[in-house]
């Protein structure tokens, strides 16, 4: 109830005031940084190599939260280490924008869970080696650790739109603008996988290893014109053919799964000209 008392009383000052400036975006730049939140649906990995092929049904994975300190999450030296977003666009018509940017997200396999197996191990390992259909196997560390974690790199195109809404409450404010986001992105997996299984040699390089599409929805704050914050939230669809598990080209891994991605953001728009 405060907080519809104070809308009203915003609304009823801005009526006797002076018409609102209109804030123009077209032909602006944008740039944010920001972080986020991310959530995986389960999927089926498959790896490949010369002695073993076999696919792992249902995995579960989460995200890896850094614990919040100033110096992490704020310190230049150090503000990768978080689940970041950075991106760079421009508004090429007053309501649409086209952006460039990165979804630094982090996966991590959930360890000792148990799982189906289904296909053949033939690698002079007693404990693992073997035909398989259908089986239950615990994901331990002797087994398989998996991680994207420096990170699921989704690297990203974007196309938004952005529709005013401060006539909702009845704003006239030049000095801040209310909007909704909404848009589609496509763009490739860069990932940083960090990978040991059956005891091979441990795998922890950048990799293109597939693609993935998204779209979201969010809400943007701008004051003084030129800055802003925002949150968003994404849906998307990863497909990786291509992941690497070890330092041997003939070993590689597959998988496809769907994420959902909170984001927090802050930027800034200008004109370069």
């Amino acid at each position: 109830m405060l907080l519809f008392s104070f809308f009203g009383v915003v609304a009823q000052q801005n009526n006797s005031a002076p018409k609102k400036k209109k804030i123009v975006n077209k032909g602006k730049f944008f740039i944010y940084w920001g972080w986020n939140w991310a959530n995986y649906t389960n999927s089926d990995i498959r790896f490949k190599g010369k002695d073993y092929d076999f696919t792992l049904s249902d995995v579960r994975a989460e995200d890896r939260q850094t614990k919040f300190s100033f110096n992490d999450y704020f310190n230049p030296a150090n503000i990768t280490i978080p689940q970041n977003n950075y991106r760079i666009g421009y508004f090429f018509k007053e309501n649409y924008t086209i952006s460039i940017g990165v979804d630094h997200m982090k996966y991590v396999m959930i360890a000792d869970q148990k799982v189906k197996i289904n296909g053949n191990i033939n690698i002079g390992n007693k404990k693992y080696d073997g035909s398989y259909k259908n089986q239950d196997i615990v994901l331990a560390e002797d087994f398989l650790r998996f991680e994207h974690t420096d990170g699921l790199n989704y690297v990203n195109v974007e196309v938004k739109r952005f529709d005013n809404i401060d006539h909702w409450f009845g704003f006239k404010l030049d000095n801040l603008q209310i909007n909704l986001t909404e848009g589609l992105g496509a763009g490739v997996l860069y990932p940083r996988t960090d990978t040991s299984l059956l005891g091979k040699e441990r795998h922890d390089n950048f990799h293109i290893s597939g693609w993935g599409i998204s779209a979201g929805a969010g809400l943007n704050i701008t004051f003084l014109k030129h800055f802003y914050i925002q949150a968003d939230y994404k849906i998307g669809y990863i497909n990786m053919p291509d992941i690497k598990t070890s330092l041997s080209s003939a070993d590689s891994a597959s998988q496809s799964f769907y994420f959902f991605e909170n984001t927090i953001l802050i930027g800034g728009k200008f004109r370069l000209f």
